[in-house]
């Protein structure tokens, strides 16, 4: 036996490169690709045949069926399709995956794609320097492509050579004789396989080439393949333990829907493979059977007839369960059961689960939690407007909800603030950087708006308790200009709703505008009772620090819309009004 633990140590390298290639190509895919993805996926699910079709599309795209289905969790999250409807996207996904091995099948070992990958490194790495996002984003991904198959090149030249390594060939071969307990044995191989990388394409790569080189024959790949489908599962649910109910019945749904598929097919191998034969016979006539090549020729084509086993099963698999998945949904529903709101409320709702598989999902996920945190601003204000007018005479209550939900936003603020901080440890795009900030401001004005309700409803309940009113004139005039403060909240949430950048201001300039206009006009009526000494210093205070604190919520949410546009128009807007 020649193969070393040094050698050994080369092939666990090689499979380094391999993976990090895979992870570059990745993730300058879904840079180039950007928003596109997202609306895609949220207008192509209204039938699961079309989910189907989307999932495959957006997998082969991304090359990852785990940034596809953590897309279509958070839309399930959102509401904007049900879980039924997401179904379909999952399996589409699951066909995706093996758009991979067609890919190194076809490029690793039909042909010699190391001087390819290396010349595709050379003509787009200057690329990575030029001031052009999209560029450099394209040029991030051909890079990647280049690497992976550097690094799928070392992994076939690390695995030992079976004719001066004959002892492990027979360890192999002594659990390849028991008939269907063999093709168990290689699927829980599969699965370890794939949990152990942490990557279903890492894995196939290593049974493509453990294929090649004659280490296992085909049936014993084909094995391998579908531990495969059944370990990328397990990984997603592992991941899915700290998630919230939405992105456990993705997870389950996933595992389930592999698991039968897997079942069926294992009852029906034999026949299988013997027509994946007879195929690549039709298609490759003189090139030999593939269920035992012996020949360089007959290996190569035998990965091109496992990668044709991979898709031949996951289309048939999912024309098979498609027509029972509200079943299998209503089943995973019944055993995985949300948690009442009451058990959610200190707990964020769409990033519980952490960072995305790439930065763009992970911002995306904390919009959605920022636009969660206006409405809970909003429901800080209704408490705030009941609490003064005193409407259904519930003030006690009224108190207990503002000085709850105040606490519920510094949590909120912290979280979120925590969250972008690792986003921004990422590899991001110029732009995402810049949302991130902008993010950050919002959070924190956000935060201070609900400190600033929960001060007024402390200078209420003092007022209460000293037996200070205000006349019910200036009340009014206070309730008039909270009115105007949630118009500013309602601005604030429309504009939540619109694409980065995307934000006209116009109409958060007039509501501003309105705002101070009415805090001079109160202002003016405040000097005047004073004069007029229609009501006492002590009551004056109360009146001007509510005016005060209203209008300092204004300029709070005024700076949030400033950050959802990407602009800074404060400075001028000032100079205008000064002018």
């Amino acid at each position: 036996m020649t193969y070393t633990f040094w050698d050994f140590l080369q092939l666990i390298g090689s499979l380094g490169i391999f993976i990090y290639g895979m992870k570059v190509f990745s993730d300058g895919l879904q840079k180039v690709a950007g928003n596109n993805l997202r609306s895609i996926l949220k207008g192509m699910t209204s039938t699961r045949f079309r989910g189907v079709l989307t999932g495959f599309g957006t997998t082969a795209i991304t090359q990852s069926s785990s940034t596809t289905t953590v897309m279509v969790v958070s839309f399930v999250n959102a509401g904007l399709i049900t879980f039924l409807e997401s179904t379909g996207v999952v399996m589409g996904a699951n066909i995706g995956t093996t758009v991979t091995s067609w890919i190194i099948s076809v490029f690793g070992f039909k042909m010699q794609i190391t001087p390819v990958a290396m010349v595709l490194i050379g003509v787009f790495f200057p690329f990575i320097f030029f001031g052009r996002e999209k560029l450099r984003n394209l040029a991030e991904s051909m890079i990647g492509f280049g690497i992976l198959f550097i690094g799928l090149d070392f992994i076939k030249n690390g695995v030992p050579n079976i004719q001066q390594n004959p002892e492990m060939f027979q360890f192999l071969q002594q659990f390849t004789e028991f008939g269907i307990a063999s093709i168990a044995i290689f699927v829980v191989a599969g699965t370890i396989l794939t949990l152990l990388t942490q990557s279903s394409s890492a894995a196939m790569a290593i049974t493509l080439v453990m294929l090649f080189e004659g280490w296992i024959d085909f049936p014993i790949a084909a094995a391998m393949v579908l531990g495969e489908n059944i370990g990328t599962t397990v990984t997603a649910n592992i991941a899915a333990v700290v998630g919230n109910v939405y992105a456990k019945r993705a997870a389950r749904f996933h595992f389930v829907f592999n698991i039968f598929g897997v079942i069926w097919m294992m009852l029906l191998i034999n026949p299988f493979l013997i027509g994946i034969d007879q195929l690549m016979g039709y298609f490759a006539p003189g090139a030999g059977s593939v269920m035992h090549a012996t020949s360089q020729l007959g290996r190569a084509n035998a990965t091109l007839a496992l990668s044709l086993f991979h898709s031949t099963f996951n289309v048939i698999n999912v024309l098979l369960l498609i027509g029972f998945v509200p079943y299998i949904v209503k089943i995973i529903e019944k055993y995985q059961k949300g948690k009442d709101d009451a058990d959610n409320q200190h707990r964020l709702k769409y990033i519980s689960s952490g960072l995305m598989s790439s930065p763009e999902l992970s911002i995306s996920q904390a919009h959605k939690e920022i636009k969660l945190f206006a409405k809970l601003i909003d429901k800080m204000h209704f408490s705030m407007e009941g609490l003064l007018s005193n409407k259904l005479n519930k003030k006690s209550q009224f108190l207990k909800k503002i000085e709850k939900r105040e606490g519920i936003t510094d949590n909120i603020e912290l979280e979120i603030a925590e969250y972008l901080t690792k986003i921004s440890s990422e590899n991001l795009t110029e732009v995402s950087s810049r949302r991130i900030r902008g993010m950050h401001s919002i959070i924190n004005d956000l935060e201070r708006v609900g400190d600033i309700y929960y001060q007024m409803s402390k200078t209420y309940e003092r007022m209460q308790k000293e037996g200070t009113n205000l006349p019910q004139e200036a009340m009014d005039k206070i309730i008039q200009l909270l009115d105007l403060t949630h118009d500013a909240i309602r601005n604030v949430r429309q504009n939540l709703d619109l694409e980065y950048g995307e934000i006209n201001l116009d109409k958060a300039v007039e509501v501003e505008e309105a705002i101070n206009k009415y805090r001079d006009e109160l202002l003016t009526y405040h000097y005047a009772q004073l004069e007029n000494k229609a009501y006492s210093n002590k009551v004056g205070f109360i009146f001007l620090d509510y005016v005060n604190r209203l209008e300092k919520i204004g300029d709070h949410l005024f700076n949030v819309n400033e950050a959802l546009a990407g602009v800074k128009v404060k400075a001028a807007y000032e100079e205008v009004l000064e002018g």
